[in-house]
């Protein structure tokens, strides 16, 4: 009998780990004495590494076991994290990062496709709660970073126990896992480099406005709060936690939604949501109405990519791990992007500012919308 459960606890335990870094990149900011452009560029490490990563996916996930990948990615994400919290230097930084990066596209992957392949023998959507446990992840680690970093803990061994931590867990969860069997499909064959299809392209269209949107609200959320309205790191980090709640209370409960709404709908409602966040982020007076404008990003980023990863996985073209790792592969060049671009925009305008590249994604995310769905 197929459960769920096992792929919704490595969607939480692959975000808290993903996720720890950045409720402490203002302290490693501060400690490298950093620019916002310049951390910006230094940031990118992590999606340079995943789009590497993301051209093997396909062939890795073929040829070596789900646990396998699991254990080692995680303890391969784990260990770029110290590294990066021990660099003196951007370069070092950026490196590190990159390390890390070489695994989450792997990871990404596997479990999308393993949400999907149970999905079809369960009979019933568990996508979208798949990834209300990755934002859940992302909460948890957010919380406790927020107060590690209140309490005055290095980043140092924050890192080190929140790696070992998650590496164990992760052994003890899928040490004994049996993956799903995959959906019937006419399509054979796969390439290192994934093309993007007609309908891919379309579906990364859709997702662009809430990638953009859940990365700026991760990657600068801690330091628009602490920049803007030289607010605690407890308040700081809560921005951050509050975006990625919003998305798990959202995500957790939208399965019946979309079954009785359509995703169509679903999805409008979310760009409307995202819409807002960003003009409340861009001109807010007040550090409680930033938290709301994050609040509002993390639910409007909350569905829009997992029910066009399951709109990849459906079409018929092609393998579903190959149309899903299409979709993975380009919506996350944005993250190639968009660090480097949201902190030179920040350095130049001001933070607030760089959450306004959001907006004409969203314009052109509507004009898509009826293809995709």
């Amino acid at each position: 009998m197929i459960s769920p459960y096992p792929v919704f606890i490595g969607f939480f335990l692959y975000s808290f780990c993903l996720g720890t870094l950045f409720p402490r990149i203002g302290d490693i900011q501060l400690a490298m004495g950093l620019s916002e452009g310049t951390l910006g560029l230094a940031l990118t490490g992590l999606p340079i590494g995943l789009q590497i990563s993301l051209l093997l996916a396909d062939r890795v996930l073929r040829r070596y076991s789900v646990r396998l990948v699991m254990i080692s990615g995680m303890a391969l994400i784990a260990t770029s994290y110290v590294l990066a919290a021990f660099a003196s230097a951007p370069v070092e930084f950026f490196f590190s990062l990159l390390f890390g990066g070489l695994a989450v596209g792997a990871i990404e992957v596997l479990l999308n496709l393993e949400a999907d392949r149970a999905e079809y023998q369960l009979g019933y959507r568990i996508m979208n709660r798949a990834h209300a446990y990755w934002s859940l992840g992302f909460f948890g680690t957010g919380i406790l970073g927020a107060i590690v970093s209140q309490l005055g803990i290095s980043v140092q061994l924050h890192f080190i126990c929140f790696g070992l931590i998650v590496v164990m867990a992760t052994a003890i969860i899928f040490i004994r896992y049996q993956p799903a069997p995959p959906r019937p499909t006419t399509a054979e064959g796969t390439a290192m480099f994934v093309r993007p299809t007609y309908a891919v392209m379309i579906l990364v269209c859709l997702t662009l406005p809430a990638m953009l949107a859940e990365g700026s609200a991760i990657d600068w959320s801690v330091i628009y709060m602490r920049d803007v309205f030289d607010t605690p790191p407890v308040i700081n980090g809560l921005a951050l936690a509050l975006t990625a709640f919003c998305q798990f209370i959202t995500r957790y409960f939208a399965d019946g939604f979309v079954d009785k709404y359509g995703p169509r709908r679903i999805v409008t409602y979310c760009l409307r949501l995202i819409l807002a966040g960003s003009l409340m982020i861009i001109f807010s007076p007040y550090w409680a109405l930033s938290l709301l404008g994050f609040s509002c990003l993390g639910a409007g980023s909350s569905v829009v990519f997992p029910l066009a990863m399951s709109a990849a996985a459906q079409l018929k073209d092609r393998p579903a791990s190959v149309n899903i790792a299409a979709l993975a592969q380009v919506s996350f060049c944005l993250f190639l992007a968009a660090p480097p671009l949201l902190g030179l925009v920040a350095e130049e305008a001001g933070i607030r500012y760089a959450f306004a590249i959001c907006l004409p994604l969203i314009l052109l995310a509507f004009f898509t919308l009826r293809k995709a769905f």
